[in-house]
């Protein structure tokens, strides 16, 4: 397999990486405290943008459960974070990641630097991290080719769907400076990961498209919409819906799961990297769109 395309751009983002090399401990100016009626979070980031809720809710209730679902995004990529480093620290430096090794020791560093300040953040404004409630997608792959496009696959996907929010947070003019400044910050060592995660995932999967194992392949496309569908649900955290004073809130995150209205929202949070996906034939389509046919 021609690798020529692959160590030329893990070149450049080692380099990219070299020269815009921060202290995420000196980073930032963190202010004593953010107010509770302020916006938090893009208000069409919010899980109710677009239903009935984002109309009748009172602007001071929407402030608060921004607050509280900034809390919950950062706490998301503390969790995600976490598991990324676990698993590229097991693969550094190891047979088949001799390529990626080198750009793998910039990407450790610069997601731990990440992890400390949105833990920062959500410590000093939230007063807590949200614990990881998701329910993991089953995989116990003996097969390590399997496990290792699996494991980047998701990463991948995890860091577009973050990268997103990021991207209109770190722009959008209501939101505090402070919290612009550590979503425009995320995103500026992420688009850098993104091009990485996209090389090696296409990488990572042509061997197995090469097996010719059709099943393989359809388990594979499964796998990877229902990890789409678990990711989005995470941002709709029925403890962030308390905390923002909604009651019956295990009863207000099912309505919203429900409202046709969300659809085209999680269409466009997942859409680059859904394109991508599916221009690679690893998956089929969408897993929204499925859902409402």
């Amino acid at each position: 397999m021609d690798t020529t395309d692959v160590v030329e751009t893990l070149d450049k983002l080692v380099a990219d990486s070299t020269d815009h090399h921060y202290s995420p401990y000196t980073r930032f100016d963190w202010v004593d405290e953010l107010a509770e009626e302020q916006w938090w979070m893009t208000p069409d980031l919010l899980t109710v943008a677009g239903t009935r809720h984002a109309r009748e809710l009172d602007e001071k209730v929407l402030m608060r459960l921004s607050k509280w679902e900034s809390v919950n995004f950062f706490s998301l990529n503390i969790h995600g974070i976490r598991e990324l480093l676990i698993e590229v620290t097991r693969r550094i430096h190891t047979r088949g990641f001799e390529l990626p090794s080198e750009f793998f020791h910039r990407f450790l560093g610069e997601e731990n630097g990440h992890m400390w300040f949105f833990a920062q953040f959500c410590l000093r404004y939230g007063g807590k991290i949200y614990p990881d409630k998701s329910l993991p997608v089953a995989t116990a792959e003996e097969d390590a080719a399997v496990a290792n496009f699996l494991v980047f696959a998701r990463i991948l996907v995890f860091e577009e769907l973050v990268d997103h929010f990021n991207i209109r947070m770190g722009r959008d003019a209501l939101l505090h400076p402070l919290i612009r400044e550590v979503n425009q910050v995320h995103h500026d060592d992420e688009w850098r990961h993104i091009i990485m995660g996209r090389k090696l995932v296409g990488l990572l999967y042509e061997p197995l498209r090469e097996r010719g194992d059709r099943e393989l392949r359809e388990r594979l496309d499964l796998y990877l919409r229902r990890y789409i569908t678990a990711s989005v649900q995470s941002l709709y955290n029925p403890t962030a819906y308390r905390d923002a004073g909604i009651p019956e809130a295990f009863a207000f995150r099912e309505e919203l799961l429900r409202d046709p209205a969300r659809v085209a929202h999680h269409e466009t949070f997942f859409k680059r990297v859904i394109r991508f996906l599916v221009s690679q034939e690893i998956i089929t389509g969408s897993p929204f769109r499925e859902a409402v046919t």
